[in-house]
């Protein structure tokens, strides 16, 4: 038998021979433009459509020199998990106002997004009982999602994306007592929205918590408002706030059921005071009429690229994987970094270019971007990536 280390290798392999292999770009700069230090004739200046940080507030004065300030106060990280040795006011006051902009009791922070959906599912599948919870599943939700319920070793219902009838159909013919469906708000790969409101309508009805994972949800939809209806609200601070972490927004009694059972919580070094800073900040601004001015200009933006889409998440579907990474490297080209999605991000067949369009990019970036798309020839490209 082979040791190990020749399997590891064997499969990288098969991984490049199979036309996936990928590897970490070196971006240099901040905000939507910056140098490509591995361009396609070496260091190359490029415009990206590939961030998540949809307002541009990663760059923005005021988040940063928050940020400035929780360095020089706190110093550079949290020093153990929050359990542990306690956090500082800053994560009480990002708490504060993450609970009030979801419009909750409580929130709590966690290092990241995925941390996130991996405590809140866990922790609420252990409340009821794995052998009595039944959690339904959009076929298409983000990856934490998935690995989430994986771990939880949960009864799981994968239904068709965004069907309606079949969830229905899930809640109503379960076995267990109780019930969770989860969802992404925005999917991430598609640019598409879940019906949140009747969602919560059907959860209120059926007698289902409803987990809404809203991190792409920059322009909507609005969280729904449906009495009788279990919410649990989870997001991230590293895309539309521009910051690093995730978050819970929740009733008291949920969000005290994580900071107690939640693994993902109590077994990790708390968010930085740097990053929780930088989150507050941004949230500030968010809720301002400066953050009505940068929805706007996003809005504009989408507009500009496909007319009543309703996110920053514009797909170009190309379906092969080669046309899809020679249509990326022909943006590129003309100094446009937007990314080519494939397997396992997307199912076969259906790789894409990802457009993320920013509040941060200029309405002449966002016209280049158009002519661009414009004059890719699909067929012409596939024809060159299997030349």
């Amino acid at each position: 038998m082979a040791p190990l280390a020749d399997a590891v290798a064997a499969h990288n392999r098969e991984v490049a021979d199979a036309g996936r292999w990928r590897s970490v770009r070196v971006l240099d700069g901040g905000g939507v433009r910056a140098v490509l230090e591995d361009g396609p004739d070496g260091p190359t200046e490029v415009v990206h459509f590939a961030s998540n940080d949809y307002l541009g507030l990663s760059q923005h004065p005021e988040v940063v020199a928050a940020a400035k300030v929780a360095l020089d106060t706190y110093g550079a990280g949290a020093g153990a998990s929050r359990l542990v040795v306690g956090h500082r006011p800053v994560h009480d006051e990002l708490e504060t106002a993450l609970a009030a902009r979801a419009g909750t009791e409580a929130a709590l922070v966690f290092p990241t997004g995925y941390a996130a959906n991996l405590g809140v599912i866990g922790a609420l599948v252990a409340a009821g009982g794995r052998h009595d919870t039944l959690v339904v599943s959009d076929e298409l939700n983000h990856a934490s999602i998935i690995d989430g319920i994986r771990a939880a070793r949960v009864g799981v219902a994968v239904t068709p994306h965004l069907d309606l009838d079949a969830v229905a159909d899930a809640l109503a013919g379960r076995t267990q007592r109780h019930a969770v469906v989860v969802t992404d708000a925005v999917f991430s790969m598609d640019g598409d929205v879940a019906a949140v409101h009747d969602l919560a309508r059907l959860c209120a009805e059926l007698d289902a918590t409803l987990v809404l994972d809203e991190a792409h949800s920059v322009l909507g939809p609005a969280l729904p408002r449906v009495d009788g209806c279990h919410l649990v609200v989870v997001g991230t601070l590293s895309k539309t706030l521009g910051s690093l972490g995730g978050y819970v927004a929740a009733g008291r009694t949920t969000v005290d059921l994580l900071v107690n059972t939640a693994r993902s919580f109590i077994f990790t070094t708390g968010s930085s005071p740097a990053d929780t800073a930088a989150a507050l900040a941004a949230v500030r601004i968010e809720s301002s009429a400066e953050g009505d001015v940068l929805r706007a200009r996003l809005r504009g933006h989408v507009d500009a690229v496909r007319p009543g889409h309703p996110t920053p998440i514009v797909p170009v579907v190309l379906g092969d994987e080669a046309a899809a990474l020679a249509a990326a490297a022909a943006l590129l080209d003309q100094g446009l970094l937007v990314p080519a999605i494939r397997p396992p991000t997307v199912p076969a067949g259906t790789c894409r270019l990802r457009v993320a369009l920013s509040a941060a990019h200029r309405t002449d970036d966002v016209a280049r971007l158009v002519a661009a798309l414009d004059g890719l020839d699909t067929t012409d490209l596939q024809e060159d990536a299997l030349a």
